[in-house]
Order: C-alpha cells, then structure tokens, then sequence
C-alpha cells in the first residue's frame, strides 16, 4: 500500500513492511531534511568510501543497542539474526536477501537456506532494527530509533550505491496534515529519493 504517489521519476513514496509471521516483508527542501548521522566523507567508490566507513564505525554501538534492545522486549538476537544485521551494517548499499545469503557463505563458510534469510529480516524489521526498500527490493541496516508518526527518507544515489538516511521533521508534519484530510493511517512513512549523492557530484 502506497502511502503516496511519486512526484517524478526519481521520487517515490512507498510504506515500509511490516512483517506479520512468516512473510517476507516488507517535496522537501534542503531546510527541511535532516541528516541522522554525521556525514563528512571521503569518496572514492572503494573501500575507502565515506559511506562504508560511516557505516563501519557505528556498527558495534548499533549491534550492542540492537542485543540490548532485544532483550528489553524478552526476545532473542539469535546469532543468525545477527549474522544478517551484522552483514548489513557492514556496507553502504542495500543488500537483497540472495545477496546476504552470499555475504554470509563467503563469511561463514556455509550456505544458508533462502528461507533462513527471510526469517531473520521479518523478525529485524519487526524490531525496527533495518528497514526495507521497496523500489530496490532490499535491506539497509537502520542504527537509529524512529517515533511511530517519523517520515522516513532515504538518499539513494545511482553511482555508487550508497543510501544515506536522513528526517524532516517539517515533511512529517505536512504528512500528517495531508493524512487527516483524508482520514488515513498509514503503517509507516518511508520516502525514497534517487540521485546522485554530493560527493559523486564533486567527482
């Protein structure tokens, strides 16, 4: 279910899944946006990208707050959960689940069932621990803690593959109002915006 209609071709605006049991889920100005984390990179589409290692460095703090987040709700981080978490906080790019199957064989030196994949994103999505992109049908680890009514926007940028994610508190409070005039209720709010990134520009 669309939470809205995309305002061209590079913007669309898609609800983030909500996994329910064994499914496999799942116009601002520069003002308005909001970065969730620092963002001073260096660019270069390698492993020295700015990216990765913006992502690199919050992944122990994000896994350690995922365990203990998990805990808190009675639930269990089992390591298969946490091997596909840990895979996706390791890169800048969304990954799909075939791609976290080869990740994790390539690491663990074992093969997992697709099925096995699946089971452990419904459950990290369920948590809130990652988040899904619909036009790419893949998994982006998500190391900050949303409120339920937060417009999520995602900077996807074509060249390098690199996804920032970043908040407008101003753009939630238009959703909302456009949200009561029509009397919906959304499950979540995602925004995904395709591009290219600012340091690829500069390139």
């Amino acid at each position: 279910m669309s939470v809205g209609k995309a305002t061209g071709p590079d913007l669309r605006q898609t609800d983030a899944p909500q996994a329910e049991g064994g499914g496999h889920g799942e116009a601002s100005t520069p003002h308005a946006v909001h970065v969730a984390g620092p963002h001073d990179h260096l660019h270069d589409h390698g492993s020295g990208c700015g990216h990765a290692q913006e992502r690199a460095a919050q992944a122990p703090q994000a896994l350690a707050e995922a365990e203990a987040l998990c805990r808190s709700r009675g639930l269990r981080l089992t390591p298969i959960r946490r091997d596909v978490l840990e895979a996706l906080h390791a890169t800048h790019r969304p990954l799909g689940a075939y791609d976290l199957a080869e990740e994790l064989a390539r690491r663990n030196k074992r093969r997992m069932a697709p099925i096995t994949i699946y089971r452990a994103l419904d459950f990290l999505l369920e948590q809130g621990l990652i988040h899904k992109l619909a036009t790419q049908n893949a998994f982006v680890a998500c190391p900050h803690r949303h409120a339920s009514d937060e417009v999520v926007i995602f900077l996807i940028c074509e060249i390098c593959g690199g996804v920032d994610e970043v908040s407008s508190p101003e753009l939630g409070a238009a959703m909302q109002r456009i949200r009561r005039k029509a009397d919906f209720m959304p499950r979540a709010e995602v925004m995904e915006i395709t591009g290219t990134c600012g340091h690829c520009k500069a390139a």
